[in-house]
């Protein structure tokens, strides 16, 4: 089997880039579900959610992310997904992942019993992320774990 026209992918966050170089396809945590690219794709800007971004790279090779969220662009055979956060499979800390994920759900009822007032998206996005970091950890970060949090 003859392998897929690659194309340019980067992940980058504020601290700089997670990922840069030539992939098969890429797929990202689109608001609205997983968006699948490949090369030659139509141009397309779309906001993402925290969840797992997969880089394909040929070979059945697979770079897989945990990212929080931030916005996605294509144009040409480039792919650009500027995210506030992500961390490679092979680096995340499951202790720290837990970490933010207790702190964030304590957050989150917090909001719920009206003793803060910090925006409820931004604190799901939070839990997801932390969520994301143990599934991808773990290697369980299929479709099924992107699921709304209990507050959604």
């Amino acid at each position: 089997m003859s392998a897929r026209p690659r194309f340019d992918v980067s992940v980058v966050t504020p601290e700089g880039p997670a990922f840069e170089g030539d992939a098969e396809m890429l797929v990202v945590p689109g608001a609205a579900g997983e968006i699948g690219v490949l090369a030659r794709h139509a141009p397309l800007i779309a906001t993402l959610k925290a969840g797992a971004t997969r880089v394909h790279l040929g070979q059945d090779r697979i770079e897989e992310f945990a990212t929080g969220p931030g916005f996605f662009t294509v144009e040409q055979d480039r792919a650009i997904a500027l995210v506030d956060h992500a961390v490679k499979a092979s680096e995340i800390d499951r202790d720290e992942a837990q970490r933010q994920l207790e702190e964030a759900q304590a957050e989150l009822e917090r909001i719920e019993s009206g003793e803060s007032t910090a925006d409820r998206w931004v604190v799901e996005q939070r839990v997801i992320h932390a969520q994301t970091q143990l599934d991808v950890a773990s290697g369980a970060s299929d479709v099924r774990q992107f699921r709304r949090t209990s507050a959604g």
